[in-house]
């Protein structure tokens, strides 16, 4: 596994991939949020566009833009100090055009402090993958059920189930690994292809409702600690229930203020 003493890097997850050992990774938007998830030991730190849904309270990831991405990535990386940390690229800010592409990954690696990026997309999004990793930028991708495509789609559902789609998303994975890639996210892909596609590439592949046999997992920390309560997916397994929590602790300082307990003579400046 990644030494946990110092910062973790691309190269530490394809050794992670080749000594058995999974992979963590959890979305965070915040520097708070990010210092204790860096803390726990988590080896990747996603600033994932899931923010327009879980923080911005969108319907989907589409009114995600760059500026928004920026500045959650920038807070995330301030309160980092180990943790691997990747920011999403937002719809269309890498399709039209592949100088476009490489400014915009430049933008979140720069500005936004991320150490690699994300995007979705398979064989098609292979020539800008290649652009990228050839100007020094680190890229993960993203292929299955991919939110951005979330129209055309036609909603959220598991892709790869027939044979068709099946060997066309091993085709888009393997045409990510030769661009470049250092990792690819599965996300809510049949458990037995999952594992097929695991095997078969070198690179380490994070499921997400890809089932056990991915090098590593991920989740939307905000459905993982129960913080999300509007819809939760059959893959997520809620770690806690923070949700709740804060619910009942803002319930008591709303009783403690209205009853005047609060603030008492130990939370006052004294004369």
């Amino acid at each position: 596994m990644a030494n946990p003493h110092t910062r973790v890097r691309v190269t530490d997850l394809a050794a992670m991939k080749r000594a058995g050992h999974k992979i963590t990774m959890l979305t965070a938007y915040d520097a708070t949020m990010a210092r204790i998830m860096d803390g726990a030991g988590v080896d990747v730190l996603l600033v994932g566009d899931s923010l327009g849904m879980v923080v911005m309270g969108e319907d989907t990831t589409v009114g995600v833009t760059l500026d928004m991405m920026v500045h959650h990535s920038r807070a995330v990386a301030r309160g980092t100090a180990r943790a691997l940390v990747v920011a999403d690229l937002p719809f269309l800010t890498y399709h039209t055009g592949t100088s476009e592409a490489v400014r915009n990954a430049g933008r979140l690696m720069q500005e936004g402090r991320a150490g690699a990026v994300k995007l979705e997309g398979g064989a098609s999004s292979a020539p800008i993958v290649r652009a990228m990793a050839d100007a020094g930028i680190p890229v993960m991708g993203h292929v299955g059920l991919m939110p951005q495509h979330v129209h055309v789609l036609g909603g959220y559902r598991a892709v790869g189930k027939t044979p068709g789609e099946a060997e066309a998303l091993l085709a888009d994975a393997r045409a990510l690994q030769d661009a470049g890639v250092f990792a690819i996210v599965l996300e809510c892909v049949p458990a037995d292809l999952a594992r097929r596609v695991t095997a078969e590439l070198a690179v380490p592949t994070i499921g997400i409702g890809a089932g056990p046999h991915c090098d590593g997992q991920v989740l939307v920390s905000y459905d993982a600690f129960g913080l999300y309560q509007d819809f939760q997916p059959k893959f997520v397994k809620r770690f806690g229930r923070l949700g709740a929590a804060m619910s009942e602790a803002a319930r008591a300082y709303v009783d403690e203020v209205r009853g005047g307990s609060f603030p008492g003579p130990e939370h006052s400046i004294q004369s």
